[in-house]
C-alpha cells in the first residue's frame, strides 16, 4: 500500500533534514541496506549450501587430507559460507544511483495500488506495522 500524499512530504521533511543535519550518515545508511532474496537467488544459494555441505561431509570422509587436514572440508565451509552471503546481500537493488529509492513507487499517483506487481497479504507483518503507524499518525493529527 503506497504511502499518502501527506506522509510522503512528512517522509521527504524528514530526510531533507537527516541529510541537512549528517549527510555522510545519511548517505551511509541509504546504501547499506539488505535487500530481500528473489526466488532464483534463493535456490542458487540453496544449491550453493547444498554442494558445500556435500563437500564438507565429504571432505572428512575422504582419505585424501594432506598434512592431517580436511582441505575439501575447508572448502565446502567457504561455499557454504559464501552461499549465506548471496541470500544475505546479493540480491538485485531496487532504486539504482539516483538516490531517491524509497519513494519511486510506480503507483504514487494513485491509492489502489494497482501498479504493483503482487498484492499484499492481508494480515501480514507489514501490513499490520503499516496499520499501527497510520492509527498513531491519526491520533496526533
Amino acid at each position: 500500500m503506497p504511502l499518502s500524499e501527506h506522509e510522503q512530504r512528512m517522509l521527504e521533511q524528514i530526510e531533507s533534514a537527516l541529510y541537512a543535519e549528517d549527510p555522510k550518515f545519511a548517505s551511509t545508511v541509504r546504501g547499506g541496506r539488505l535487500r530481500s532474496a528473489t526466488g532464483r537467488r534463493r535456490l542458487q544459494a540453496a544449491a550453493l549450501f547444498a554442494l558445500g555441505l556435500f563437500l564438507l561431509v565429504a571432505g572428512i570422509a575422504a582419505p585424501f587430507k594432506p598434512g592431517g587436514f580436511p582441505i575439501i572440508s575447508l572448502v565446502g565451509f567457504i561455499v557454504m559460507f559464501g552461499a549465506g552471503v548471496l541470500l544475505l546481500i546479493g540480491g538485485p537493488r531496487m532504486g539504482g544511483s539516483s538516490g531517491h529509492a524509497p519513494d519511486a513507487h510506480p503507483s504514487a499517483g494513485g491509492a489502489s495500488g494497482a501498479g504493483r506487481g503482487k498484492p499484499r497479504k492481508q494480515g501480514g507483518f507489514s501490513a499490520r506495522m503499516e496499520d499501527r503507524f497510520r492509527k498513531r499518525f491519526e491520533q496526533d493529527s
